[in-house]
């Protein structure tokens, strides 16, 4: 009997389909990763075997590649020892003894070595053009250097003047360094514009590569998701707005113009922010750049009030959960109130249990979220969790004015959060990200009047409303967010 080499494929395949389900399966059962996730690997793998192997090979495990596995690895003990002697100058450190915040600090400060840094002045930016104009205003200044992380570069309004701003610190002899993400800044490295930088003496780099040929090798999800500008080692910027002018950003997307906020910064901590682009620039280049050490601080330290700000750095190849682990201390070292702002609203089941926790035990908790959001997926994952935390107390405010991009959290009107950080496992787990933690009674203010004003532009979420929408909306819901941990 002649078997032809069809047949013998047709044989194969699904020998082959069934023992890659069955290696991953076993992967899977032994993988430290939520339970959630776990299932839902699990069921996309056998309900669509094919579709749901390949995307396991491709998404399943959080792996940078060899290169910046090694770079990562190899650079670590220089920067944690830099880090270290940034600890040792004890004009510059803050000792928290507020028990009640305490412990957020030190857990950051044991698991990255950043230590907490005094004597920052902080102030809030919420308009595009306030942001902007800040931005241009101190690059105009920049005597030495200017350094960038961006995850989305898009050329077009308010951002051209930035460009010509740069162009002109250059010619004045200023070292401009931008690092840009491969995908959210893919049109972008691809356009004229970056290329007319470039030939003016601009250094742009593209960060995390993605090459869908190596697919299979690293994941092509990860994502350089800081938001960061250093200039001269002292001035610097961080929040959740990317380089782009929101009048022409994303208009097709139908949620309106993005909302966002960054803080200017001057002061000591500017250095902890420098270093972590040195350290993702060089991960990228093998260029090393100087980093100097922080020097005074800026502001005098007052009893109640040290301008104190902690830079807690989360991405692959820093610890795992520290995300996670962060936000549930904050949560429960809260004794009056919580306010969370977050556009993407799909928490593990930690922070979300925190939350209801909470509310339970008589803390006002209020979430401001985005009544439109440019993710389908995630506008239905995010509903799964509303029941629990609706029937607990706590107030959601669905914010009307635009796509609400802002990523705060403020505990008793005195401890702040504010970066890059979204309130979901790809912020938690996959993306590099940036978050202040700020022990400063005059900048939480400036948070909650943000907050006032966000809640002034939303409508609140009723739970005697909410239960009665229809089942087939909540099947959408479940059903998204069965896949929650997977986006």
């Amino acid at each position: 009997m002649n078997i032809t080499p069809i047949e013998i494929i047709a044989y194969l395949i699904p020998i082959a389909v069934w023992a890659l389900a069955i290696g991953i399966t076993l992967r899977l059962m032994v993988k430290k990763q939520s339970v959630s996730a776990t299932i839902s690997w699990l069921m996309v793998i056998y309900l669509l075997p094919v579709v749901g192997i390949l995307a396991y090979l491709i998404f399943g495990e959080i792996t940078l590649g060899r290169k910046h596995q090694q770079a990562t690895q190899t650079l670590q003990p220089k920067y944690m020892e830099w880090f270290k002697q940034v600890s040792e100058c004890e004009h510059l450190i803050n000792k928290p003894t507020n028990l009640a915040y305490s412990a957020i600090f030190d857990l950051t400060r044991k698991r990255l070595n950043i230590p907490c840094i005094i004597g920052n002045e902080l102030h809030i930016l919420d308009t595009p053009k306030t942001i902007i104009h800040s931005i241009i205003n101190d690059i105009k200044k920049a005597a030495q250097s200017i350094n960038m992380v961006f995850y989305i570069w898009a050329e077009d309004g308010m951002v051209n003047e930035v460009m010509n701003a740069l162009i002109e610190a250059r010619k004045r002899g200023v070292s401009v360094r931008i690092l840009l993400d491969s995908v959210g800044s893919h049109r972008f490295l691809a356009s004229s514009e970056c290329q007319y930088m470039r030939e003016n003496g601009i250094e742009i780099t593209e960060a995390l590569h993605a090459n869908l040929f190596r697919m299979f090798f690293h994941r092509i999800d990860l994502r350089q998701h800081r938001k960061i500008i250093v200039i001269d080692n002292q001035i610097a910027y961080t929040g959740s707005m990317n380089m782009v002018d929101p009048k022409f950003f994303k208009q097709s997307s139908n949620v309106g113009n993005w909302v966002d906020i960054m803080v200017r910064i001057n002061g000591p901590v500017a250095p902890i922010l420098n270093s972590l682009h040195a350290w993702d620039w060089e991960i990228e280049t093998d260029e090393a750049l100087q980093v100097v050490l922080p020097e005074c601080p800026l502001l005098p330290i007052e009893m109640h009030n040290s301008h104190a700000v902690q830079i807690l750095a989360t991405g692959p190849g820093f610890p795992d959960d520290l995300m996670p682990q962060s936000l549930s201390l904050a949560i429960f070292s809260a004794r009056q109130s919580i306010v969370i702002t977050s556009p993407y609203f799909v928490p593990d089941h930690t922070v979300a249990e925190a939350l209801r926790i909470a509310a339970l035990r008589g803390i006002e908790v209020s979430l401001i979220l985005p009544k439109k959001n440019d993710s389908l997926m995630v506008e239905w994952a995010s509903r799964i969790f509303f029941d629990e935390l609706l029937a607990a107390g706590v107030k959601i405010y669905l914010f009307e004015k635009g796509l609400l991009h802002t990523k705060s959290v403020l505990i008793d009107n005195t401890l702040a959060l504010v970066g890059t950080v979204n309130m979901d496992m790809r912020s938690f787990m996959l993306n590099f990200e940036v978050t202040m933690i700020v022990d400063d009674k005059n900048f939480a203010n400036e948070v909650n009047i943000l907050h006032e004003g966000y809640i002034a532009s939303s409508s609140i979420l009723r739970y005697e409303e909410w239960i009665t929408r229809p089942v087939y909306h909540r099947i959408i819901e479940r059903i998204f967010f069965l896949f929650s941990p997977l986006l």
